[in-house]
């Protein structure tokens, strides 16, 4: 259990207001659960200003992390995209978290942007505007100009933000440790992984360097098409707590009556976002990971431009691979090719076989046919995973979060819109890239690569083995399921090392000759030499 009186005495009094709040919204059981109530008691009591007996217990958990701030907002806004992990009634009810705030007075920030600008804001900007455009929990933003004429947009972080931040992550690691420790049956929610990613998100938006890297990032790949326009950063001015960059000029997506009045072309615009959105996420790995409608404008000649990209998602070339797997298993209404993306992403689980299979048959039958809502059937494929105790790998589920989103913002565009079948031909071209003979010959390549590095380290592991064998020391670990079964299992074991070790000598003394005779010939023997071990490693397998 957590006992208070050995947590970090630094964050004693974080500690204290954060579980007064969350008794004072009748979140008892995790403050019991892990040994806070006595530090609730020595803390000043927070009221709520609602009648919590008339709230469910997700409005509850909702309201109280609105109350504890940033960080409590930032982990519930991540839980409210995983309906991978979490039932309808819990996603529904975090998905109305905000971090709206009231504005912090120009009077508290003013001391802070001159000492991060170096002087006073009138020597750097000929018009200020003190009132901010918006206010979120972790910063404010301000139009102003600068005394070369651009118009710009100053974003501020909120003064003394950071303190409370690290204290929050600090308490909610060791509470993470606590819960994996005592309540084994909560792995299957990820909580330390889920800890990582909010960390690493919030250390990121703490930073507004990083945010600025991430704007260049996202410019540089659309650096060749003019109908995306990503802002210009001015480095000058911006450092960890400043960003001052180019004010882009737009509609919203979702403001139909000046998009009407303007002559914009809808059904084009959502066209193009789908395009730059999968060209990231498929193409390049990185992508804006919130592209709500506020973060999205429409420019004149059918232009669009992306802003704030305090948090990008980026995706490795294997799990983009996979995911194109998954959207063609979709496009073609392959069931068996959608259970096998999934148990690809099982990792450690073990899911029922025969119950996971049924439930990718009706996950296909329900959405075969008519045009697709492409964010209810992501929302379905996640329910299905949770249904099944699978959980997304992380990248995936903020990726999946900005599919979403983007899908709502492109019906917003045009109602008649399908994102799913929009993607088809991105994918069949991304599809037929990989698996093309150039593709492929890289693929072979890398692998022969692969088969001639491992070789090259065979000569020593075995000889280390045998050293180790000839002094005893080597050690081996067991995990006892039914001691009837240790006997044949060490002989088996036996028999396959021995015939690896062989299998693995040939190998060895074979490749320096085979490499001789150039790349395909050595991956042929070799590969005939893999087929032919385990051939007999099957074998023994079987004689049981």
């Amino acid at each position: 259990m957590l006992k208070t009186a050995f947590v970090a005495a630094r964050d004693r009094q974080r500690l204290g207001e954060i579980a007064s709040v969350l008794i004072g919204f009748g979140v008892t059981k995790v403050v019991e659960r892990l040994g806070l109530a006595q530090v609730a008691r020595l803390a000043k009591r927070r009221t709520p200003q609602v009648d919590i007996a008339r709230l469910s217990q997700p409005q509850r958990v909702r309201r109280a992390i609105e109350t504890l701030g940033p960080t409590f907002v930032k982990l519930g806004q991540i839980l409210a995209s995983r309906p991978d992990l979490l039932t309808p009634e819990w996603t529904e009810e975090l998905e109305k978290l905000h971090s709206q705030v009231s504005p912090i007075p120009w009077e508290r920030i003013r001391p802070q942007l001159e000492e991060d600008l170096g002087g006073p804001a009138s020597e750097i900007f000929a018009e200020f505007d003190t009132t901010p455009l918006a206010a979120a929990s972790i910063a404010q933003v301000y139009r102003a100009r600068l005394l070369t004429g651009e118009e710009v947009v100053v974003k501020v972080l909120r003064p003394g933000l950071r303190k409370t931040i690290e204290a929050d992550l600090r308490l909610m690691g060791h509470a993470t440790r606590i819960v994996v420790d005592e309540w084994p049956e909560f792995g299957r929610y990820q909580p330390q992984e889920q800890m990582r990613h909010l960390a690493s998100g919030l250390y990121g938006e703490l930073d507004l360097i990083n945010e600025a890297r991430n704007c260049e990032t996202i410019a540089a790949i659309f650096a060749d098409r003019d109908d995306i326009v990503v802002p210009k950063i001015h480095w000058e001015w911006t450092s960890e707590r400043v960003l001052v960059q180019e004010f882009v000029h737009g509609i919203p997506p979702n403001d139909h009556a000046r998009l009407d009045a303007a002559g914009y072309d809808k059904v084009l615009l959502a066209q193009k976002g789908t395009d730059a959105f999968l060209q990231m996420a498929l193409i390049e790995g990185v992508f804006h990971a919130d592209p709500h409608p506020g973060n999205m404008l429409i420019m004149p000649g059918n232009r669009i431009g992306f802003i704030d990209f305090g948090i990008i998602g980026r995706l490795s070339q294997r799990r983009r691979t996979q995911l194109l797997m998954l959207i063609g298993a979709m496009l073609k209404e392959d069931s068996d090719g959608l259970m096998a993306v999934l148990l690809d992403w099982s990792g450690s689980s073990n899911p029922d076989l025969t119950k996971l299979e049924a439930s990718s048959q009706a996950f296909v039958a329900r959405h075969t046919g008519a045009s697709l809502d492409f964010g209810a059937l992501l929302t379905d494929f996640m329910t299905m995973a949770r249904e099944n105790d699978l959980a997304m790998p992380t990248d995936l589920a903020i990726l999946f979060k900005g599919l979403v989103t983007a899908d709502g913002v492109m019906r917003q565009l045009d109602p008649g819109f399908d994102l799913f079948s929009a993607a088809g031909p991105t994918v069949r071209r991304k599809l037929a890239s990989q698996f093309s003979i150039k593709g492929l010959t890289r693929k072979v390549e890398a692998v022969g690569a692969g088969l001639f590095g491992a070789a090259s380290e065979l000569p020593t592991l075995i000889h280390l083995m045998l050293v180790r064998l000839k002094q005893g020391r080597v050690t081996v670990e067991i995990e006892l399921k039914g001691i009837e079964k240790l006997t044949r299992g060490i002989e088996r074991a036996a028999a396959r090392i021995a015939v690896a070790l062989i299998v693995a000598a040939f190998a060895t003394q074979l490749a320096p000759r085979f490499m001789d005779l150039g790349t395909p010939a050595f991956i042929t023997v070799g590969a005939m030499v893999c087929v032919i071990g385990i051939g007999w490693l099957v074998l023994l397998g079987r004689n049981k």
